[in-house]
């Protein structure tokens, strides 16, 4: 969960701000776990997930004067800077995969289904449990509206209030979106469960003659 408001926070940016770099390594070791799992968990990426959360705490150094404490956490302050720069990049470079059949709304375009595997094959390779990996596989399947209220509400584990202020939308989006992702979501994980014919028994049963009736 996100901590309470403190003024601590605010304090240490202040102080961050005015060249502490001690005050930085503290607020670093603070919030850089869960900045860097969430682009994991949105990208699917390591790689995307240390350059978004370098650029997060880079803009935390430029940036220190814009962090209001009065308005929320500095955590999800700097999760709301880590969402904005993780979808420009994934704008940019056109990795975003839409659960097939899916319509977007929040500017992505869908793509078709046969493109959908080049983002779940990113997620086997980040784990060796089979199980963890179904299910990172179904959340990057996901289109990225409702991936991040799912990752911020139940893999974060933050409330709706919480995600409503990363997101800057109503609570009653936040809670429609997950709703809907979380049926999505078991949809693809019912679809991985599926067992699976191998394709040599495949073959075999689709080249076999039918017998003839005597």
């Amino acid at each position: 969960m996100l901590r309470t408001i403190s003024e601590s926070d605010g304090y240490l940016v202040r102080q961050v701000g005015a060249g502490d770099q001690e005050a930085f390594r503290t607020l670093y070791r603070r919030c850089q776990g869960p900045v860097y799992r969430f682009v994991l968990h949105m990208s699917g990426s390591h790689a995307a997930a240390e350059d978004v959360t370098q650029d997060v705490f880079l803009t935390l150094i430029k940036d220190s004067d814009r962090f209001d404490a009065s308005r929320g956490s500095l955590l999800g302050y700097l999760l709301g800077i880590g969402r904005n720069v993780l979808l420009r990049r994934l704008e940019k470079e056109r990795a975003f995969v839409a659960f097939p059949g899916a319509k977007t709304t929040d500017g992505f375009e869908t793509r078709k289904e046969k493109e959908h595997a080049s983002l779940v094959v990113q997620a086997v390779d980040l784990v060796r449990d089979e199980t963890i990996g179904r299910v990172r596989q179904a959340v990057l399947s996901l289109p990225t509206y409702y991936r991040e209220v799912v990752v911020l509400c139940d893999l974060q584990e933050l409330s709706y209030e919480e995600a409503s202020g990363i997101l800057r939308l109503p609570v009653g989006t936040v809670r429609s979106r997950l709703h809907r992702g979380r049926s999505l979501l078991t949809e693809k994980l019912r679809e991985f469960r599926k067992p699976q014919m191998p394709v040599a028994a495949a073959g075999a049963n689709k080249a076999k003659p039918a017998r003839s009736t005597p």
